[in-house]
C-alpha cells in the first residue's frame, strides 16, 4: 500500500474526536478600549501544549478562482469542507497561499461571508487579516469575528521597512483597540522572506504583557526551527504552529501547537497523522515513521512554484481544470513542469486522500 493511503487509514481512525481549540462562542461584541503598555513580558505560569488554546494542523488554503479571476466561492466552500473531512483541525483561510494580498478588502470580506453563508464551519478558521493599512486589517478582522472565526492571522504592516518593535507593537495595539472585543484571538503571522517585517521575540514579549488573551499564538514561516524553539520556550502557553511541515513535530517535541501550512492542502491527512500519534504517545510511538511521507510531500513540493504547484494537484485529483486559475503574478506552471511534479509525486508513493 502507498505511504501516503497506509497514513491517511491510520489517520482516520485514531484521529482524536475533540479539539483542544478555547473558540469565541457567547461573548459580547460591544467595543471597548482596552488598557496596555509595552514593556517586558510578565512571568506565566508553564502550560502543556495540550492546554493551549489553539493546537493542530490547519491549512493554509488554497483559493480557488473563476476565468475571470474572481473568487470561486462555491469551490472554496467544497475544498474547505474537504479539508476538514480528510485531516485538518482548522482552516487558514486567506493567508499567502491563498493569494489573500491579491484580493481587494470588499472581496475578502465576501469570501468570509460566502464561507459562512455555504456552511463551513466558522470556527474552525484562522483567516488572515493582516494589512498594511489599519483600517483594512480592522474591517477585515471584525468580519471574521462577525462570523464566529476562532481566531485570526494577522501580519504586521509590510510596506514599510525596518521600523522599530515599538512601532510594530503601536501597529498591532491600535488594531486591538479599535476592535475592543474581548472574542478577539490573535495568532501573529512571521513570514519576514515575504513580508519583509519580522516579529522579534521582544515584540512577542510587548504584546503578550500588554494583551495576554488576545495575542495568543504565532505562525512562524521563517523556516528556522530555533526561533520557533525559542518562542515555545519564552513564552509559556503561546501557540506556537510551525508554517513548514517538516518542521511540526519538533516544534511538537518542544510544547508547540502544530503546523499552518500550504501542503495540507494536499496531504492533511499525513501531517493528522503525525500530529494526532506524537499527541497520543509521544515518542514512544512510531511518530517518525509517520513523518517520513509527510516530509517527502513539502521536499516535493518545495522543488516548484507553491501556488501554482499546489494548484495543479488539487486540479488533477479533483479533474477540475479551473484550479489552474490564479491571480498575476502568481501564474500557472507549464506542461511540462506539471508532467513532471505529477511523476515525482507519483514515483514516491504517495496520493492525496479520496475526492471530495
Amino acid at each position: 500500500m502507498q505511504a501516503s493511503r497506509c497514513a491517511a487509514a491510520w489517520c482516520r481512525s485514531a484521529r482524536p474526536t475533540t479539539w483542544k481549540t478555547t473558540w469565541w462562542a457567547g461573548q459580547s461584541s460591544r467595543p471597548r478600549r482596552l488598557t496596555a503598555a509595552p514593556g517586558p513580558p510578565a512571568k506565566e505560569n508553564d502550560m502543556s501544549a495540550t492546554n493551549l488554546e489553539l493546537t493542530g494542523v490547519y491549512a493554509a488554503v488554497l483559493t480557488p478562482q473563476h476565468a475571470d479571476l474572481s473568487p470561486d466561492h462555491a469551490r472554496l466552500a467544497a475544498h474547505s469542507r474537504w479539508l476538514l473531512a480528510n485531516g485538518c483541525d482548522g482552516l487558514g483561510i486567506l493567508g499567502t497561499t491563498g493569494e489573500a494580498n491579491s484580493f481587494s478588502v470588499a472581496e475578502r470580506l465576501e469570501i468570509l461571508d460566502k464561507l459562512a453563508e455555504n456552511g463551513v464551519p466558522t470556527k474552525t478558521m484562522m483567516p488572515g487579516t493582516g494589512c498594511c493599512a489599519i483600517p483594512d486589517t480592522v474591517e477585515v478582522t471584525k468580519k471574521a469575528i462577525e462570523i464566529g472565526a476562532g481566531a485570526v492571522l494577522m501580519l504586521p504592516p509590510f510596506y514599510y521597512k525596518n521600523q522599530s518593535d515599538e512601532g510594530l507593537f503601536a501597529a498591532y495595539s491600535e488594531v486591538i483597540q479599535r476592535i475592543g472585543d474581548d472574542r478577539l484571538k490573535i495568532c501573529v503571522y512571521h513570514f519576514p522572506q515575504m513580508s519583509g517585517v519580522p516579529v522579534s521575540m521582544n515584540l512577542i514579549a510587548m504584546l503578550r504583557k500588554a494583551y495576554p488573551d488576545t495575542v495568543v499564538g504565532m505562525k512562524d514561516s521563517s523556516g528556522v526551527l530555533d526561533n520557533m524553539l525559542t518562542a515555545v520556550r519564552e513564552f509559556p502557553g503561546f501557540c506556537v504552529f510551525s508554517g513548514a511541515d517538516d518542521l511540526m513535530l519538533p516544534v511538537l517535541r518542544e510544547g508547540g501547537a502544530g503546523c499552518i501550512t500550504a501542503c495540507a492542502n494536499i496531504a492533511a491527512d499525513l501531517a493528522q497523522a503525525v500530529h494526532a500519534e506524537y499527541r497520543a504517545n509521544g515518542d514512544a510511538g512510531n511518530v517518525d515513521e509517520l513523518q517520513k511521507p509527510l516530509a517527502a510531500v513539502r521536499r516535493i513540493i518545495s522543488g516548484y512554484p507553491l501556488i501554482p504547484s499546489l494548484k495543479a494537484m488539487v486540479a488533477r485529483h479533483t479533474g477540475d481544470e479551473a484550479w489552474l486559475n490564479m491571480r498575476p503574478p502568481v501564474m500557472k506552471m507549464d506542461a511540462g513542469q506539471t508532467q513532471r511534479l505529477y511523476r515525482e509525486y507519483d514515483g514516491a508513493g504517495l496520493a492525496m486522500a479520496q475526492a471530495a
